[in-house]
Order: C-alpha cells, then structure tokens, then sequence
C-alpha cells in the first residue's frame, strides 16, 4: 500500500519534472535526457518490483509413527529393479509455522534409523511434503515405506521442513 502511495506521488509531481525537464533541455539536452529516463525507470522499477517469495522453516515435533491401515499398506520397496517386502508406517507429528502467512509445498527432511541404527533410508533426507501449512499449530502425516528386514523401533531424527509463502507447483 505505502509503494502505490508512493507511485501516485511520483506521477502528480511528473509533470511538473517534464516542464523543468523542457526548460533545462536546450542547453544540456542529450545529458539530460539520459539522467531523466534513467532516474525515471530506476524508480519504477524499484516501486513495482514483486515482494519475493522465500524459503520459510517450519518446525516438526511430536513426531511418532504407527503401522498403515490394510488399505494402504499394499506396497513393495525397489531398487534396481528387483522388488522386496515392505512395511508401511504412518509418521504423525506437529508443525510449527511461526510466520502470519500460510505456508505452500513445504518439502519434510529428516533421518530415519532401525533398532540397529541403521538408516532406513540411506542417501535419502527429503522425506515427503506437505501441501500447506496454516499459520500456528497443525498436524500432518507422511507414509513412509520400509524394507522388511529393518529391525523396529523406527528412530525419527532431525525432521524439519522448509515451505514457500505463495505456491510454487500447480
């Protein structure tokens, strides 16, 4: 609001600039046309210019995880091809976006071990997403996958996840 205030300053004070301008400009005219277009643009440019849309962090705690209902847990773990037996978790947890604005498409990292502290998911860190996150408080959840011969309990380590102000996939 206070750029749009701004900008309506700037164009009632235009024409008085353009017949000051007018005057001047038979003595310096090229010099000073150059510096006119120039302080002009350079204004604008700075008044209209979109707020940019950052990279915001969001907390997760509470972080637990329970076996999938029937329905879900039909899956297979794969890699390279061949195919093992998996079992299918659900991770619940809180997250925490402490900024006044809804936060989009907010990418979850995070490590997860066996019972063996073994990583579950090696060379992985980026977990899921979730779609959007009000500002306080709210739940989410995350199906993850994991090979069955991975020793339970699960280990949930160093979730967080990262979001942006406005959306960005569509």
């Amino acid at each position: 609001m206070e750029k749009k205030n701004s900008l309506l300053s700037l164009l009632n004070l235009l024409p008085l600039a353009i017949r000051n301008f007018l005057e001047l400009s038979t003595q310096y005219s090229g010099l000073l046309k150059v510096i006119f277009i120039s302080c002009v643009i350079g204004v604008l440019s700075w008044l209209l210019t979109p707020s940019a849309v950052a990279l915001t962090q969001i907390k997760l705690s509470n972080l637990s995880y329970h076996e999938c209902p029937q329905e879900l847990a039909q899956g297979a773990v794969t890699s390279g091809g061949s195919s093992m037996a998996a079992n299918c978790f659900i991770v619940t947890g809180k997250a925490q976006n402490g900024t006044n604005k809804t936060v989009y498409d907010a990418d979850i990292f995070g490590r997860i071990y066996d019972a063996n502290n073994d990583s579950v998911m090696q060379n992985r860190t980026r977990l899921g997403s979730i779609d959007e996150i009000p500002p306080g408080d709210s739940d989410f959840e995350l199906r993850i996958s994991v090979p069955a011969n991975q020793p339970l309990p699960l280990k949930l380590k160093q979730f967080k996840a990262a979001g942006f102000g406005a959306q960005v996939r569509k």
